[in-house]
């Protein structure tokens, strides 16, 4: 669906990575701008085999990678060179830095005026805290995530993988769909600011909770089992655990899953509020019945059964051979010339129009240097050679 369109990607580590990442998946020509000498510090990331970065390969698969010295007039200038011929730059360097280079937004449409630029910084380019550095773990902690994360009686903590990284890629990548559409109606361009903590600020549902309540309720760390809401939270199964949502409309269903019609009316149970006081007895009501079942897996039927909301609580790795997570195609098997068998997440977004895999493998460092000065930006041979050997660009084997 994107073909013939040409990104520029001058991201690195993973939230602007993971944005073209997800755009490989629509066939856009991407070009990777590489800093000298080591290229994407994601590289370096592990599970490294071989020299080869698992992370890395899983980030940036569809791209073609030329590796520049930016600190020289020659490298800064293959990079203008680039952006004349592009329709999207990507980036997330801290505040300041492309401007001391003179690549920031205002200075590259002298050279593209349609050009869509997407910035990804910490906490935005209008902002009191915008020289701040921030990486995901730290968003989750200023966003009110961590906060939100854990038991109630202990410390915060932070989720286990990179949410805040992956859900402002998620966000550019739908935002820069916009800004495309924009510029196809109007021929104009734009410059997109996404900070990493307005994404994960945005995820906060209970902003409004706190405000109506005038401060009554305050949110914080649910743990085993929501404050406001009962029940819903983790119960144990005869093999893991699994988690349970029922609001008002699934209550009846769940009192009948349970044999206990009874339940529906009862005054104790009858209403959501109600239901929140009388929480500890409802609970360990619900507890046991749970631990009835054989096993998980029967628990989950039984509520299917009965349009109960209900879930086991999988170990991520159960994914792989799951018919459902199968049938999906979330496990994607990868060729790569250093990983074998390398499994990464599939693409979450299916599109009719293109239903198809692409395939597609993660450059190495530097691999496409010549063919983008020559056939992209019609550089000499003596002129790139000249590039090489005074080190403007680089190559790795990994």
């Amino acid at each position: 669906m994107l073909k013939g369109y040409r990104i520029l990607d001058l991201s690195q580590y993973l939230a602007g990575p993971m944005i073209t990442r997800l755009l490989a998946e629509l066939g856009p020509e991407i070009i990777k701008v590489e800093l000298a000498p080591e290229g994407d510090p994601s590289r370096q990331l592990a599970w490294i085999v071989d020299g080869r970065s698992s992370v890395y390969v899983q980030t940036n698969r569809g791209k073609q990678s030329i590796c520049i010295d930016w600190n020289t007039e020659e490298g800064l200038q293959i990079i203008k060179d680039l952006v004349a011929t592009s329709d999207v730059v990507i980036e997330n360097f801290a505040n300041g830095v492309l401007e001391r280079r003179g690549l920031d937004y205002e200075q590259l449409i002298k050279v593209n005026p349609e050009l869509v630029m997407v910035s990804i910084s910490a906490y935005g380019q209008t902002s009191p805290w915008s020289d701040r550095p921030g990486f995901d773990g730290v968003i989750q902690a200023t966003s009110g995530l961590m906060h939100m994360t854990g038991d109630p009686e202990g410390p915060p903590s932070m989720v286990g993988f990179a949410i805040a990284d992956n859900s402002t890629a998620v966000h550019g990548f739908a935002a820069l769909g916009y800004a495309l559409l924009h510029r196809e109606r109007t021929g104009e361009g734009q410059h997109i600011d996404i900070a990493m903590a307005d994404v994960m600020f945005h995820l906060q549902d209970q902003l409004s909770q706190y405000s109506a309540s005038k401060g009554q309720f305050h949110p914080n760390r649910v743990g085993q089992h929501h404050s406001l809401y009962c029940p819903i939270g983790t119960y144990e199964v005869a093999d893991g655990y699994g988690f349970l949502l029922v609001l008002q409309r699934q209550w009846k269903n769940l009192c009948e899953a349970m044999g206990r019609p009874d339940l529906e009316n009862d005054p104790r149970f009858a209403e959501a509020s109600a239901r929140v006081e009388n929480r500890t007895e409802l609970i360990k009501l619900i507890q046991e019945w749970f631990l009835a079942f054989p096993s998980g897996d029967a628990a989950v039927e039984h509520c299917r059964r009965h349009r109960v909301p209900f879930g086991l609580v999988m170990d991520p790795i159960d994914a792989i051979g799951h018919p459902h997570f199968e049938a999906r195609n979330m496990i994607r098997r990868v060729e790569d010339p250093w990983i074998d068998g390398l499994m990464i997440p599939g693409f979450p977004l299916k599109f009719s129009a293109q239903p198809e895999r692409v395939a597609h493998r993660a450059p190495t460092l530097g691999e496409h240097n010549r063919s983008v000065m020559s056939d992209l930006l019609g550089y000499d041979d003596e002129r790139i050679t000249e590039l090489e050997s005074t080190g403007v660009v680089r190559r790795g084997d990994r």
